[in-house]
């Protein structure tokens, strides 16, 4: 799989995928020891809208979300960790080549960027249709845009993997 980026599109990927990384760093432990050793960690739901969005509760019931949590949120931090880091190594401008796993990975975290970047700008299913009316001089089109230009990217790999 190629695609082609120039620098400017590239800058804005590695700054979006960096602010990913410090989003899902590793969340906080216990005192237990072992339970660090095996990356158990706080039962808690996020508080941030983000981390909400990006680490949903498994089930309806508080009790059973929570221990789902509990156990699962420190394989999934460093899977979408991994997903960004190697989006990061591989992007570069010019001509970008993708094995499968490398595209697996772009398509997760590109899914990760848009789902973080969509709930800050509080996206809904018109968001097209605003930003097509948008004027370019809105302070929200650069943030707009580039959610879409996100969604488009993505489509283009799904459509590419499929």
């Amino acid at each position: 799989m190629i695609a082609r980026f120039d620098a400017a599109e590239i800058s804005v990927l590695r700054s979006l995928l960096s602010q990913i990384l410090e989003l899902v760093e590793p969340g906080p432990t216990g005192d237990d020891p072992l339970e660090r050793a095996l990356g158990i960690g706080p039962s808690e739901q996020p508080t941030d809208p983000v981390l909400a969005r990006l680490f949903p509760s498994a089930y309806e019931d508080h009790e059973q979300s929570a221990e789902f949590r509990r156990y699962t949120e420190a394989t999934l931090r460093e899977g979408k960790r991994a997903d960004a880091r190697t989006m990061l190594d591989s992007a570069l401008p010019g001509e970008v080549e993708l094995t499968q796993e490398q595209a697996q990975a772009w398509m997760r975290a590109l899914n990760d960027v848009r789902l973080a970047l969509g709930t800050r700008l509080e996206v809904d299913e018109e968001v097209h249709d605003e930003i097509a009316a948008m004027a370019e001089d809105d302070p929200r089109y650069p943030a707009y845009v580039t959610y879409d230009w996100l969604t488009y990217l993505q489509d283009t790999l799904v459509r590419a993997l499929w």
